[in-house]
């Protein structure tokens, strides 16, 4: 009896146990089960899809890619918040980070009567204080805002020649904005004329930097013209405008429309420009050339709201009056028609009074004819010693009596007209006002007719025969570098640079040196130069090559002293090298002590360098003669 006792004891704590047990079990399953839902919803619903959660026991572990190490923290923290930290077991890994590309490094000037302002971001292996020194330079007082950053990152090959380039931009533009990336330099800046807008042109077109893309636009102020004037000729060579302006594109348009339906085939150097007197010039220039065009020559002049039109010789009455009426009718109301019909000259005797005046090539000025008196001679003469300055003047006048009515002014817009050209002549007559010659200035002829207009009148009788001549043009004549380099080579051949003894002053006489090279280098534009600096032998090496550095720096200060741009020039000193003479003799030592000037030349690109190689390599070898 007590065994069965002792058993049933023994079974009812075995299952008591098992029991036990079992309810554990199930219990941690319920727990493990609801924690892991719990977690897992917590995290869909906070956005962190990518993480999975597994149950063991009571420990939660995630699993899973995090995008970032944020990510991956908050994504514990927020499952920490559904279960106990100390439960919450991290297996989440983060997604390797993308290589972070280097910024872009750019700049942005911009240049105003204000100052500079400069802002963007540039490479740590660029000098900021030598920077900052040339910005404050070409500022020339004016305040400098630098809002500049630098980056440590590998400098772009094409940065430095793209930086050169916009600074030296900057320098000519007083009014720009200038926008700078290592492969492109954009320029856009506000000129004060036509003519500075070419000659900005001109100069921004040279030493382009490679491999950088360069877009450069300069506006310029549409000119003001009074009185706002076209002239239009059919005569026996033909159709052609001695004037032309026009207010807007649309207007141009249909001006040259009119000329071409007339038989106009040359190129029209009309001018866009302010001082239109009416919105409907357009329409009564293109109705007066068309007028002309029925009448099969003859002259329209258009000068703000007054036409003058002047039939040709042997026209119809008939004829010249319905073209005169339909276009009379036609106009405008601004404008107001005057219509000639002239008549058949008479036979005229060599007495006829007239007036030259010549201009040679040379800038040898001849003036003769006849002036109504003594008082009108002087003015001559002074007009035209004011119109040519510096220029010899041979007078060949003599007072007369019986001259025509206006003469005087006749002559002294003749003498006006002949300082447009860069040489020619001006005959005057009564009846007639000629001007043949050559001009740099596209805009000549147009000037010229516009005078002879204002000083004449309308209804004058005048032929403008001008050629324009690139050759003789200041801005697109241009020497050539190598020309420019030819130039200071003639200047210097029988006079050297010369300093104090062991010094870098430059000597008084050697200033009128230096005048004309910076004269001759302010007509050439902008140049890449290098200036160097040589010296004998004598003294120690070192001490030489600072000496001809310091030189060659003297004289790039003496040329930026008379207002020549040495932005692109470089000053290099090279002491006792390359000697050119004996260095044993005063006279070889005295050759040697020098400024040299020559062309900064591109580098060759690797392709070009390899080109060269293959070329030396297949030349044939020669052999030295043996002594």
């Amino acid at each position: 009896m007590r065994l069965s006792a002792l058993f049933i004891r023994l079974i009812v704590f075995a299952a008591a146990a098992f029991f036990s047990v079992a309810a554990a079990r199930t219990t941690v399953s319920v727990v493990e089960e609801r924690s892991v839902m719990a977690v897992q919803e917590t995290l869909v619903d906070q956005g962190y899809e990518w993480a999975s959660v597994l149950g063991d026991g009571l420990q939660v572990i995630l699993e899973g890619e995090a995008p970032t190490e944020a990510v991956r923290f908050r994504a514990i923290s927020a499952a920490g918040g559904m279960v106990d930290a100390s439960r919450v077991i991290d297996n989440l890994s983060v997604t390797e980070s993308a290589v972070i590309a280097p910024p872009e490094f750019a700049i942005e000037i911009l240049r105003n009567n204000s100052g500079v302002s400069i802002i963007g971001l540039i490479p740590a292996s660029t000098d900021r204080d030598v920077l900052a020194e040339r910005i404050q330079d070409i500022a020339d007082g004016q305040p400098v805002t630098d809002l500049l950053e630098v980056g440590d990152y590998p400098t772009p090959d094409t940065w430095r020649p793209a930086l050169s380039y916009a600074l030296r931009a900057l320098e000519l533009l007083p009014k720009s904005k200038i926008s700078i990336k290592a492969d492109r330099v954009v320029v856009n800046a506000i000129s004060d004329s036509p003519e500075e807008q070419r000659r900005l042109q001109t100069a921004l077109a040279r030493n382009l930097p490679e491999n950088v893309q360069t877009l450069v636009e300069i506006s310029a102020p549409r000119p003001v013209i009074s009185p706002f004037t076209t002239r239009f000729i059919i005569d026996e060579d033909g159709p052609r405008f001695d004037a032309c302006a026009a207010d807007t594109s649309e207007t141009l348009d249909a001006i040259l429309t009119a000329a071409t339906a007339v038989g106009f085939a040359g190129e029209a150097n009309c001018t866009l420009a302010l001082g239109a007197p009416s919105r409907t010039w357009g329409d009564a220039v293109a109705m007066s050339i068309s007028a002309i065009g029925e009448l099969e020559g003859g002259t329209v002049t258009i000068a703000d709201t007054d036409i003058t039109l002047i039939a040709p010789l042997g026209t119809g009455q008939r004829t010249f009056d319905n073209v005169v009426g339909q276009l009379e009718n036609a106009l405008p109301e601004a404008f107001a028609l005057r219509a000639e019909l002239p008549e058949l000259p008479e036979e005229t005797s060599d007495d006829t009074p007239q007036f030259t005046a010549t201009l040679s090539p040379e800038g040898a000025v001849q003036i003769r004819g006849r002036v109504p008196d003594d008082v009108t001679n002087s003015v001559v003469k002074n007009f035209a010693n004011a119109r040519f300055s510096q220029r010899d003047i041979t007078m060949g006048t003599r007072v007369a009596e019986g001259l025509p009515s206006g003469w005087s002014m006749r002559v002294l817009a003749g003498i006006e007209a002949l300082s447009e050209l860069s040489n020619g002549a001006v005959i005057v007559q009564p009846t007639s006002f000629v001007v043949r010659g050559n001009t740099g200035n596209e805009d000549a002829s147009a000037e010229i007719s516009r005078l002879l207009i204002e000083k004449l009148g309308q209804g004058a009788d005048f032929d403008i025969d001008v050629t324009y001549v690139e050759e003789l043009d200041p801005i697109a004549g241009l020497p050539t570098p190598e020309e420019c380099l030819d130039q200071i080579k003639n200047v210097t051949e029988n006079r050297k640079i010369t300093f104090d003894p062991g010094s870098a002053d430059l000597t008084a006489d050697t200033q009128p040196v230096v005048d004309d090279i910076a004269e001759i280098l302010q007509r050439c534009g902008d140049l890449r130069i290098r200036v160097a600096g040589y010296t004998d032998s004598q003294g120690r090496e070192v001490m030489n090559q600072q000496l001809s550095q310091d030189r060659a720096n003297a004289v790039l200060t003496a040329l930026r002293a008379r207002r020549v741009p040495v932005s692109t020039f470089e000053a290099i000193g090279y002491g006792e090298e390359n000697p050119i003479a004996d260095n044993d003799t005063e006279e070889g030592r005295e050759a040697n002590r020098r400024i040299e000037f020559s062309l900064i030349l591109p580098e060759p690109t690797p392709e070009e360098t390899s080109t060269l190689d293959e070329i030396a390599d297949q030349a044939p070898a020669v052999e030295e003669d043996s002594e």
